[in-house]
């Protein structure tokens, strides 16, 4: 797609997209359109193509970027590698444009005392931002200054190595809005942060919340495709029937926050018909006596009175379940469900492992799948010399032990700038004011720091708080470091620069973090060029840079996946029905059931959210073709069942107000059986404020804005869904 492309060519062109997030149909690959600019290119001077891998979401799908006398023409899949397998999804198509957006950041800003921003050269804005953070470290220490960041393969080490060397451990992902309380329960289990479904060999998988067909990853959508076809038991357990259900042999609508009851209902039928797999349990479990005592009394006929879905399923369910056991798992899961939702999602997290453990799925093939991931061996010390450990732990990590290391909580951070311990912030590829937490208490924890920047390619809800904006040049026009991708497999990708850089003034972000390290003093760290350390990289584990960049993606050394029982990486070496760091941290010791934490009053609604397929957050909002394909198709829209519609004398596309003790706002609604009746469902992309935002602003409205700022015990994730509303009928 060129600058010169039309919304509505676009829409055209990414029609199955949009047919797939109006009406839950299977996304294609752009088709006729693609093949029509292939043929065009051929006859065409100076016809490039360069691999790369999207930044749509955090996949980073492989992608083939075909420019045209130095334009963009097109992107494809990546047949070689693992996730695309040579197709992108309508999120790839359209982030291709951001080169091209007539609203990016093109040079750095500073931000002036009335609230706007004027340009600044590079020189001094990192020549004030070294000053103020020396300035900051010298009266308040290095634990005062956080970086925010949703990692990208160089963000990754950049990031995290430049907070290092100022002495500060405060790296924070977006995980705590994401998927940490999913990571959290899984490591506290198994020992591993996820695992993945054997779905080739698989007889029935149960998903809790989580949705192929609004990801999109395209390999994930072909296993499940794959799975249909081969008429395998789908099970799609979730408020609301999302577009994986196209696939699903069953729908359980469940009560949002309560799939834990589910769970244990289904895990007190599996022990009190003797169905769970004895060997299992007795030689790679610890703490088993104490779950099936903690769950005695958590019959099919409980669940049923918590989670709303019938005893009968339920027990049906565990019934099935242990019949194609071992080759039969629930399924991971992600944000939507439990990544980061509720009170329990720590615990729900725990028990969909538990689930899994006493069907004796664990390493089995079509059973749950604890894979290894291949990263660089030892570098040169000279060259790439370590960081000195930072004296303190990161901010948050005594209060929330329960979450990896890897991830932190970003909440504490923003609760220690509520506090005023925390004085600076760095934010990369994050926009947390927006969606991390609610946005009031974000900007109100930002203007008490005292000095923010944000490094992003466009004016996001956080870089408009921030006093400096430094612009990144977007993933088409910049390579990055390395991608190492596990599995059964195991690859390295890598972006290379498919485009001249649109916009002279931009950098990538090892070239930005580079130029901070250096105003702040650390310099020496730094002392090397992205090409040296990737080429260290990929030499360390037997590839070259020149192979991998000709390619895009290369099979690395065969790390002998084979079926049968993983070894658990948790303190006893078993899997963990008990855990001793889960009570040190205020949960319970045993898995058992815990509750949600809000329950909705007389007249009062749940209020969920999830994806749409075309977009990844609001990073894709303000992208024009993207954002057509929301107006026209009306995805912004509350999903709200018919029954509850009729109760309030609502009809589709009537505009309601929705309100929380948070917030107020108004959307037009989308009258549907797909949802539960007592649940509303609002797409998490809408809603952006950010005036340098044109294209996107003003159309729907933000979840987080309802959600109270609260941190799940133990982890510190937003609890994003503990929520519940009213929706009256207002006049347009």
């Amino acid at each position: 797609m060129t600058e010169s492309m039309s919304r509505r060519t676009f829409v055209k062109g990414a029609g199955a997209t949009a047919a797939l997030a109006a009406t839950g149909a299977v996304a294609a690959p752009v088709g006729s359109l693609m093949t029509e600019r292939a043929h065009a290119a051929e006859a065409a001077p100076d016809v490039r193509t360069a691999p790369s891998l999207c930044n749509g979401c955090s996949s980073k799908c492989g992608l083939t970027a075909t420019t045209v006398g130095g334009k963009l023409w097109t992107v494809e899949g990546l047949k070689g590698h693992p996730y695309s397998k040579g197709t992108v999804c309508g999120r790839a198509h359209g982030l291709a444009q951001m080169a091209y957006s007539d609203e990016r950041v093109t040079q750095p800003l500073r931000r002036k005392d009335d609230g706007t921003f004027e340009p600044i050269s590079w020189d001094d804005a990192f020549a004030e931002i070294g000053e103020r953070v020396q300035s900051i470290i010298a009266k308040n220490g290095p634990e005062s200054v956080a970086l925010i960041h949703d990692p990208r393969p160089s963000g990754k080490y950049y990031g995290p190595r430049f907070m290092n060397a100022l002495g500060s451990a405060n790296v924070y992902t977006h995980g705590a809005a994401c998927n940490s309380s999913k990571e959290s329960g899984i490591v506290h289990t198994t020992g591993a942060s996820n695992f993945s479904v054997d779905f080739a060999n698989a007889k029935m998988v149960v998903f809790i919340g989580r949705s192929y067909g609004d990801a999109i990853r395209p390999s994930s959508v072909k296993s499940l495709a794959d799975a249909a076809d081969a008429a395998k038991r789908i099970v799609v357990v979730d408020p609301r029937l999302s577009n994986s259900g196209v696939f699903a042999t069953d729908w359980v609508p469940i009560k949002p926050g309560t799939d834990l009851a589910l769970l244990m209902g289904i895990a007190h039928v599996l022990i009190a018909e003797d169905l769970y797999d004895r060997t299992f349990v007795e030689e790679h479990t610890v703490g088993f006596e104490e779950f099936a005592q903690n769950i005695a009394s958590c019959t099919p006929k409980w669940a049923e009175g918590v989670c709303e879905v019938p005893a009968d399923t339920i027990t049906e369910l565990a019934r099935a379940l242990a019949k194609a056991a071992p080759a039969a798992a629930i399924e991971p899961s992600w944000r939507a469900a439990f990544g980061c939702s509720y009170a329990n999602s720590f615990d729900t997290a725990r028990g969909v492992t538990a689930v899994n453990a006493l069907l004796g799925s664990w390493g089995q093939k079509g059973g749950a799948l604890i894979t290894s991931s291949p990263k660089p061996g030892s570098l040169d010390a000279q060259k790439f010399p370590s960081v000195p450990k930072p004296a303190k732990k990161r901010v948050g990590d005594a209060a929330f032990p329960l979450v990896p290391s890897g991830m932190g909580s970003n909440l504490a951070a923003l609760q220690a700038a509520l506090d005023g311990d925390m004085k600076a912030f760095f934010f990369y590829n994050s926009n947390a004011a927006q969606g991390y937490a609610q946005p009031k208490v974000w900007r109100e924890g930002l203007d008490k720091a005292e000095l923010v920047v944000t490094i992003d390619v466009q004016m996001s809800e956080t870089a408009v708080l921030s006093d400096y904006v430094l612009p990144e040049c977007t993933y088409l026009e910049r390579m990055e470091l390395p991608d190492f991708i596990g599995g059964k497999k195991h690859y390295v990708g890598m972006r290379t620069p498919a485009l001249e850089r649109v916009h002279p003034e931009t950098r990538s972000c090892d070239e930005i973090f580079t130029g901070l390290a250096r105003a702040c003093g650390v310099g020496e760290y730094f002392d090397f060029t992205l090409e040296e350390l990737a080429s260290a990289q990929l030499e360390s584990v037997g590839v070259t840079l020149e192979e991998v960049c000709e390619k895009g993606v290369v099979e690395l050394a065969d790390p002998h996946f084979t079926y049968g029982v993983p070894k658990f990486k948790t303190p006893s070496g078993k899997f963990e029905f008990k855990s001793d760091k889960a009570a040190e941290a205020g949960r319970s010791a045993v898995i058992g059931f815990a509750p949600r934490l809000v329950e909705a009053k007389e007249g009062e609604l749940y209020l969920i959210g999830g994806k749409q397929g075309i977009h990844s957050h609001t990073m894709t909002m303000n992208i024009p073709a993207l954002n057509a394909v929301s107006r026209d198709y009306d995805l912004e829209r509350l999903w709200m069942a018919a029954s509850d519609a009729a109760a309030r004398g609502i009809a589709d596309g009537d505009l309601v107000e929705v309100a929380s003790s948070e917030h107020a706002g108004k959307v037009r609604v989308h009258v549907t059986q797909r949802v539960k009746p007592g649940v509303l469902f609002l797409p998490t992309h809408y809603g952006i404020t950010s005036p340098y935002q044109t294209h996107a602003r003003g159309l729907g409205i933000n979840h987080m804005d309802f959600v109270p700022f609260r941190m799940e015990p133990g982890v510190g994730s937003a609890m994003s869904q503990e929520v519940a509303v009213t929706v009256k009928k207002v006049e347009a």
